[in-house]
């Protein structure tokens, strides 16, 4: 009865010109340019309507997911309004109007199994957030089936039950390695009820579509100890959010994004766009063969610009800018025949919305590729208007009550990249989590990609450690893991050294049971049929020990390891003015860090990973079996014994990679990092005062070592040029006296139990619990038996 209700005032107030104008009547000429057919595209096209989008280009921002431009986010002001959802018969050449609104804009289509009805998702104004709606194909009957405020609902896709999946902020989280507001995978009734995520992973999941076995293909951007840019590829999923799996391109450096992708009718095939980090959504059109590899250049079939096909695999993340001509929203109607959205003229340079153009064009794979449909503003995905064949569907397996899930590897030894590895070597297996950032910072520390705030030297995440299970003598591994957790795995020797670690996350649902072969396995083998029944899988799942015994908390460097280094290493490793070439091992905090982790890194102690290479690494390649930190710890260091709980907490930074702050919150949004308590005129003071370009110090790539104290200012090193020079000297420590004043007063997040966020950042925290709470109550009325809506 309310849903009429509300239907009835959305038709009202369309009549009265606030909402978006429909229209049902045909028009030649004012929607769009058509284009004079060839004899083979009619026939291909013969008695077809075609739907599409009508709207400006994106405009061009950090990333090529960044197209949401949510109010209240970094880049608001890029959305661009205006825009139309059209039908074009291809026999007539006539078009039509479903929905057209000149202060929103209408995106990402998806035509119901029966051909009759449309799922967009709509903003209908710059204040607006982006909701989902549905229509009857001839423009009648529009529903609204999303009201979340302040978040983004997108990329809607119809499931073979009749459930929806869809993207959106609603667990707000960002960009690691900048600013941007993230989205997840979700799933609801097909009335908008029981709005349930499905999709738990740090950064982006977008794209949906299906494949003929059910589950739901998407495209996936995450981070664990990965490059920030070639760690965008094709995964699946049940549609109940069970069994994420990597399907292609989630180690390959180039394409630094695969996106798009849609599995070709009647084929294995998979058509997609082959795209860059730092660009719109679009690139080269490709067609993979995952038969053939799940990150390798064999399994392309074919590409489009054919030239781009030198990139694949020996470029790098941003190598397809320079394709010329670019796709998007590929959409295939058979093993040779194919609608997309193409750049009809680009402007050499260009970086504004204006710059380009995209039509929709038709595409053979004998080379023809002919504009169909040229508008006053760019084209985009274009689909069939008719009926077809619904996938397989797959019953829902999740346990809306249970609060774990089970993970187990049969056998470690298993895989590649595993050189080296000795069986029975392996004794445990670490469970981290690694999770969301959910506020962000306005400045930020260059730790190759820009981190906001400065969170490490090189990498991007915060970690967590969940616990450790033991690993039985054949290599087998079974346990319980929480669910909904972001976590990844890492086995360890005798010592709690790491010998390989994953650098791509999993996830469980309630009640998933869910495991692999080995570590790195060749995804494409068959699992061996016979043999014994892997040990831990006799028994009951093991529970995560705690590590150290402790409740899992995030680890902090200074928390962690500098009370190791203040006990054994402070007597021979503190600041010394008549020696500056000594290892200082201090805990004085400076600008973006302290003193003996920022050392650390320069002295070149450690060898870690950081921000590293998209492919899957070597064992024992980094962490604390390859750092000569390690070396010295367990060797003969002059009258220095740990006890063995003290080394294993220095073998697990390093295998961490090198992590220094517990929290993505911090108290100085606005300054230098995000973490230094100095305003920018007083260091551009303390610059002028020392010679000392501070600015070339906020980054990994720095080869100075600490030059700051905020605990001991008088030792910072950067005051020796004007030791002698009383006044230059009492106004540089007066400015680093300030310094250490406010982070007594406001803490940075060093350690996580100090921390006092800025406000901002307890208002976007707030906001998280907030979208928490819906998801929790959908979740009990999905247990209940019951319906549950987004508030209106």
């Amino acid at each position: 009865m309310k849903h009429s209700l509300f239907l009835s005032c959305c038709l009202a107030v369309c009549a009265s010109g606030v909402f978006p104008v429909m229209a049902q009547t045909f028009s030649n000429g004012l929607p769009a340019k058509q284009i004079v057919l060839s004899q083979k595209a009619r026939e291909a096209l013969k008695g077809k309507q075609i739907l599409y989008i009508e709207r400006e280009q994106y405009a061009p921002d950090h990333h090529n997911t960044a197209t949401l431009f949510q109010p209240g986010e970094i880049n608001e002001a890029s959305f661009a309004p205006g825009g139309a959802m059209r039908v074009y018969d291809v026999d007539s050449g006539k078009i039509r109007t479903l929905i057209e609104t000149t202060e929103g804009v209408v995106r990402d289509p998806e035509i119901s199994f029966d051909g009759q009805k449309v799922l967009f998702s709509m903003r209908q104004h710059p204040k607006d957030s982006y909701h989902l709606y549905e229509m009857n194909i001839d423009g009648s009957g529009l529903r609204q089936l999303t009201f979340a405020e302040g978040v983004s609902d997108i990329d809607p896709i119809y499931l073979p039950d009749g459930n929806i999946i869809f993207t959106s902020t609603r667990q707000p989280k960002y960009c690691m390695c900048n600013r941007h507001i993230m989205g997840n995978l979700f799933r609801m009734e097909a009335d908008g009820a029981n709005i349930t995520q499905i999709g738990v992973s740090t950064l982006f999941e977008g794209h949906a579509s299906l494949l003929s076995d059910g589950r739901v293909l998407y495209d996936r951007w995450e981070y664990v100890d990965r490059n920030f840019g070639d760690a965008q590829g094709l995964w699946v999923v049940n549609p109940d959010g069970t069994k994420h799996a990597i399907y292609y391109g989630n180690n390959t450096a180039s394409p630094g994004g695969v996106i798009d992708g849609r599995q070709i009718p009647n084929s294995d095939l998979v058509v997609c766009t082959f795209t860059s980090c730092h660009e719109r959504p679009w690139g080269a059109m490709a067609i993979i063969d995952r038969r053939k590899g799940v990150d390798n250049e064999a399994a392309l079939v074919d590409i489009w610009p054919k030239e781009s096909a030198k990139w694949v695999g020996n470029g790098n993340l941003d190598s397809f800018k320079g394709v010329g001509t670019f796709y998007e929203d590929p959409f295939p109607l058979d093993e040779n025949n194919f609608l997309v959205s193409r750049t009809i003229w680009v402007k050499p340079g260009g970086w504004n919305i204006t710059d380009a153009k995209s039509g929709i064009y038709y595409v053979n794979r004998d080379g023809t590729e002919e504009l169909l449909l040229e508008g006053n503003q760019s084209l985009f995905d274009p689909m069939l208007v008719e009926a077809r064949q619904k996938p397989v569907s797959i019953p829902m397996m999740r346990n809306f009550t249970a609060e774990e899930g089970q993970f187990y590897v049969e056998n470690v030894y298993e895989g590649t990249h595993m050189a080296g590895v000795k069986p029975g070597s392996v004794k445990y297996l670490r469970v981290v989590e690694s999770p969301e950032k959910r506020t962000w910072t306005v400045r930020g520390w260059f730790g190759e990609g820009e981190q906001a705030p400065g969170m490490n030297w090189h990498s991007f995440e915060n970690k967590q450690i969940l616990g450790e299970v033991p690993v039985e003598e054949d290599g087998s591994a079974s346990f319980m893991v929480p669910a909904g957790k972001h976590v990844y795995f890492q086995l360890l020797d005798k010592d709690k050294k790491m010998i390989q670690s994953m650098r791509s996350g999993v996830s469980l649902m309630p009640g998933e049971v869910n495991g692999c072969i080995g570590c790195h396995e060749d995804r494409l083998a068959t699992v061996p049929m016979g043999g014994q029944r892997p040990i831990a899988l006799n028994r009951k799942p093991n529970k995560l020990q705690p590590w150290m015994g402790e409740e899992p908390h995030k680890f902090s460097f200074m928390e962690e390891v500098q009370p190791i280094l203040d006990k054994h290493c402070m007597k021979c490793h503190d600041f010394d003015r008549n020696n500056r070439k000594k290892l200082v091992l201090a805990r004085d905090k400076n600008p973006f860090f302290n003193a003996a982790y920022i050392n650390l890194y320069v002295s070149k102690a450690v060898h870690l990973v950081g921000g590293g290479p998209a492919a899957i690494q070597q064992a024992y390649s980094w962490g604390s079996h390859a750092s000569k930190l390690t070396e010295i710890i367990d060797g003969d260091h002059g009258s220095i014994r740990l006890s063995q709980k003290e080394k294993e907490i220095l073998y697990t930074w390093m295998d961490l990679n090198g992590v220094y702050y517990p929290v993505y919150e911090s108290s100085f949004s606005d300054h230098w990092a995000g973490r230094c308590p100095l305003t920018d005129e007083e260091v551009k003071q303390l610059s002028e005062l020392t010679g000392l370009d501070f600015g070339r110090l906020n980054s990994w790539t720095r080869t100075q070592p600490a030059q700051i104290s905020f605990d001991r200012p008088e030792e910072s090193p950067c005051l020796d040029v004007i030791r002698n020079d009383k006044e230059k000297y009492k106004k540089a420590v007066s400015i680093l006296k300030e310094g250490r004043k406010r982070l007594k007063e406001t803490p940075r997040g060093d350690i996580e139990k100090d921390l006092i966020p800025c406000e901002k950042h307890q208002g976007q925290l707030r906001k998280y619990a907030v979208r928490l709470e819906e998801n929790l109550k959908s979740n009990c009325s999905i247990a209940e038996g019951d319906k549950y809506y987004d508030p209106k």
